[in-house]
C-alpha cells in the first residue's frame, strides 16, 4: 500500500520522551534539550523520563485518554522493543535514533536531527507495522538462532561484567573472533506453517540447519540486506535457514545475500510464515532485535499491525508498504 497513513489527531498534544542514558555511541541526552524546545514552540506539551516502566505507565494513561501524540524513545532498536513490550496496542511510538545500529529508524527515515524529528511528531503520519512474538516477548526487526545469537549473548555477558556503559560495533570484535575459534554450530530444527506468497519461496520445513533468521524488516546488523524482500506490513515473517555451519559457509551465505542470490543456494531455505517452532538437542541461544532472548526451544507468532509508529509522511512514498 502506498500513499498516506493516518494523520495524527490535532487534539493529541502530549509528548513523552524516554531517554536511555546508556544507548549508542554518543550522549543521547544531548539530543533532548533542543528537541523539547522545538516541540514546545509547536504548542505541544512535553514530559521527560529516564525510567522505562514509569514512562510506559504514564504513556498508557495518556493514550487511554486520547491525548498522546507520541512516546519517543531516545535510544536504539532495543529501546523501541522495550517500549512496545510495555505499552498498549495502538499507542503511537517514535524513535530518536541514538543507539548502535538504529535499523528501525534507518528503514523508515527517522532522523536524530531535532528539527526533522520535531516536524515528524508535529506533521507526520501513523504507520501500522507488524511485530513478532517470541516465547511471549515482542520483537520488531528479527529473531535468529546460531552463531550471531551466540555473539550477542557474549557481548551482553561482557557488558554486565564491566557495567552498563555505552558500546559500539567495536564491542563485537573480540566476541566474534572468539566465536570463530570456538563455536560448534549445533544442529537446529525449524518447523513452520509455510504460507505460499510466491513460487520462489515454496519450501518445506528444512529439517536440521545451522543458522536460522526470521525477519520482519529486511535490514540486519549494521545494515546488511539478508532478506531484501521482507515487508513489515504483510502479516508474515520471512524466514531464512542455512544448512551448513562454518566460517567459510557463513561468508558464502553473506556474499550471496549481498548480491541477491540467497534463493539460488541449494543449502538455503526461505519461506513466509506466521508461526515457527525452533528446537535443538544442545543448548543454543537466540537473539531478538540484537538483544539476548534466551535458549531454545522457541515459539514465534506474528502480531499483525502491533506497532503504531510515527513516521515522516515522505516514508510512504519511498517505502514498499503492502
Amino acid at each position: 500500500m502506498s500513499g498516506e497513513g493516518c494523520r495524527l489527531p490535532p487534539e493529541a498534544d502530549r509528548v513523552l520522551i524516554l531517554v536511555n542514558p546508556t544507548a549508542g555511541r554518543g550522549s543521547a541526552a544531548a539530543l533532548v534539550d533542543p528537541l523539547v524546545g522545538l516541540l514546545r514552540r509547536r504548542c505541544l506539551n512535553v514530559e521527560l523520563s529516564s525510567d522505562l516502566d514509569e514512562a510506559c505507565h504514564r504513556a498508557n494513561q495518556i493514550h487511554a485518554a486520547g491525548l498522546l501524540r507520541a512516546l519517543i524513545g531516545v535510544g536504539g532498536d532495543g529501546t523501541v522493543a522495550q517500549l512496545v513490550n510495555r505499552t498498549a496496542p495502538g499507542l503511537p511510538i517514535c524513535v530518536c535514533p541514538a543507539g548502535t545500529s538504529n535499523l528501525l529508524a534507518r528503514h523508515f527515515g527517522l532522523s536524530a536531527d531535532p528539527a526533522r524529528l520535531c516536524d515528524c511528531i508535529a506533521d507526520g503520519s501513523l504507520l501500522k507495522m507488524d511485530a513478532g512474538l517470541a516465547n511471549g516477548r515482542i520483537f520488531l526487526l528479527m529473531a535468529s538462532c546460531g552463531f550471531d545469537a551466540h555473539v550477542v549473548a557474549e557481548v551482553h555477558r561482557r557488558r554486565q561484567q564491566v557495567g552498563a556503559g555505552r558500546f559500539s560495533y567495536w564491542s563485537y570484535v573480540k566476541p566474534i573472533l572468539d566465536a570463530i575459534r570456538s563455536y560448534q554450530y549445533p544442529a537446529i530444527r525449524v518447523y513452520w506453517n509455510h504460507v505460499v506468497a510466491d513460487p520462489e519461496t515454496e519450501a518445506p520445513s528444512p529439517g536440521a540447519v545451522r543458522w536460522v533468521f526470521a525477519f520482519n524488516l529486511p535490514l540486519y546488523g549494521w545494515g546488511l540486506l539478508l532478506a531484501y524482500w521482507a515487508d513489515a506490513t504483510d502479516g508474515l515473517l520471512d524466514v531464512c535457514t542455512f544448512r551448513h555451519g562454518s566460517l567459510g559457509h557463513g561468508l558464502r551465505y553473506l556474499a550471496a545475500a549481498q548480491f541477491g542470490w540467497l534463493r539460488r543456494l541449494p543449502d538455503c531455505a526461505v519461506a513466509r510464515a506466521t508461526k515457527l517452532r525452533i528446537t535443538a538437542e544442545q543448548p543454543v541461544p537466540y537473539q531478538l532485535d540484537g538483544d539476548p532472548g534466551g535458549w531454545l526451544p522457541l515459539e514465534i507468532d506474528v502480531l499483525p499491525k502491533r506497532l503504531t509508529l510515527v513516521v515522516p509522511r515522505r516514508a510512504f512514498a519511498c517505502l514498499r508498504i503492502l
